[in-house]
């Protein structure tokens, strides 16, 4: 299932998470998988700090996701995909795309559309999503 939620509505569905994963991905193809509290600034994630590995890996591979866990088993996860640019310390996150998903063994609620698991895509600040 998908549901469009407006671009900003992206604030609010963020101010129900806290902790978030930043999964980046070194020179071996491999994910590199770090706990962060980022926060949202205008249209940009912004990360104040970040170790040597994740600045590097998003420094030579831009492409970035964040992950927030849900609170409850239930709950939905938040994806966020974005373009990463290291800055003095920390990393910022340009988004392109962000969803709220959930195991497909949840009940699904049919909108209509023909996402095969469940799944509410979350527009972004910039207004683009995949």
């Amino acid at each position: 299932m998908s549901v469009v939620v407006a671009a900003e509505d992206l604030a609010r569905t963020l101010a129900g998470y806290d902790i978030a994963y930043l999964i980046t991905v070194g020179g071996d193809a491999r994910p590199h998988a770090v706990q962060v509290r980022p926060r949202l600034e205008a249209d940009r994630i912004v990360l104040a700090s970040a170790g040597s590995r994740t600045r590097r890996n998003a420094a030579e591979r831009g492409t970035v996701t964040l992950l927030w866990p849900p609170a409850a088993a239930a709950g939905y996860t938040l994806l966020v995909d974005g373009t990463a640019t290291v800055t003095d310390g920390g990393i910022e996150i340009a988004i392109t795309h962000a969803v709220l998903h959930r195991a497909a063994d949840q009940p699904v609620i049919p909108t209509g559309d023909d996402c095969g698991s469940d799944c509410r895509p979350v527009s972004s600040a910039t207004g683009r999503d995949r």
